[in-house]
This record gives structure tokens, sequence and C-alpha cells, in this order.
């Protein structure tokens, strides 16, 4: 049986998460749509599907459904079962893995981060239509992220086990999968 801090936590992490990538969605889709809305040649709607195509494979696909997602499922799911205050306060951070995360974890999110800052600041300054076809793309790769998002925490918070680790900094010679008999054995224990 969860606890409350536990379920609290786990609500605020995923509903920060999921707040953080539908605020993009509505801010970049107006933007997209204004160089769909001027018209396009046929070579920039050929440039556009290429785009669109890329970033739900890269970023969607390899980038949200292949990592991220149940990376960060399986790290809400910790929250949920191990539940420790600045933990819940900060929900959102946590399950991003910008904290109490292995450090190649850790080194990954906050190279995203820097990454995405540096590409917004370089996307903002195209012209329409490109900005507008990248833009296009990037909505295209986080709605598929909601998504996917949903569907791994859907499945991380309703199985008895989950298999993607959520990649906390326990002992390197035992990380056994969230919910597992190992692992719940030793959690229970540790509560006692």
């Amino acid at each position: 049986m969860q606890s409350f801090i536990g379920i609290l936590g786990a609500m605020w992490g995923a509903l920060g998460v999921f707040g953080l990538l539908l605020f993009a969605i509505y801010r970049l889709a107006p933007k997209a749509q204004v160089a769909y809305d001027g018209g396009l040649s046929t070579g920039q709607w050929l440039i556009a599907a290429v785009v669109c195509i890329f970033m739900a494979y890269a970023e969607g696909y390899r980038g949200f459904q292949t990592r991220f997602s149940p990376r960060t499922a399986a790290r809400i799911r910790y929250l949920r079962d191990r539940p420790r205050v600045v933990h819940t306060l900060l929900a959102p951070l946590f399950a991003m893995g910008y904290f109490h995360a292995t450090k190649r974890t850790k080194i990954v999110a906050y190279s995203l981060l820097l990454g995405i800052v540096t590409l917004v600041l370089l996307v903002h300054q195209l012209g329409q239509p490109w900005r507008g076809i990248v833009d296009a793309g990037v909505v295209i790769g986080l709605g598929w992220g909601v998504l996917s998002l949903a569907a791994s925490l859907y499945s991380a918070l309703t199985r008895d086990t989950y298999g993607p680790s959520p990649e906390v900094p326990e002992s390197p010679s035992h990380r056994p999968s969230i919910g597992s008999t190992e692992a719940g054995s030793g959690s229970a224990s540790a509560r006692r």
C-alpha cells in the first residue's frame, strides 16, 4: 500500500512533466500554423514532410518512447513507492532525472536541457516558413512524447512489476527493477 505522500508525489511529478510538455505544444502549435497558413511551395512542403517524419522518429520514438518516457515513468513509480519530502516537493524535476539520479542520467538531463535551450534560440532566429516547419516537427515529436509518457505511466503504475530502471544512485551491484520481488522485499525491510 502506498503512502499519501508517495501518491501525492507521483501525481505532482506526472502532472508537472505532462504540463511542461503540453505547455510547449500550446506555445509552438500556433507558430507552426503560421507557416502553413501562408502557403508553402512544393519544395517547402517536401522539406516540411521530411522534418516532420524525422522529428516523429528522432524526438517522438527514439527520444521519448524508448528513453525518456519509460525512465520517467519508472522514476514516478519509484517516488510513489519510496517517497521522500524533497523528492515529493520537486517531483517533476525528480521525475526528469535532474537529481537523485545516476551520473549518466543527470548528464543526459542537463545536456538535453542545454541542447533544447540552444535549439530554441537558434530556431527563433529563423524566418517563416522555416521556423514554422521546424516547430511543426517539434509539435509532432512532443505529441508523440505525451502519448508515450501516458502509456508508460499507465504500465508503470498499474502493473506489479515494471522493467525499466528508475536510474537512481542505489548500490551499483544490485539494481532490481521497480516492483520485482527483490526490490519489494528490500524496500519493505528498509521501512521496518
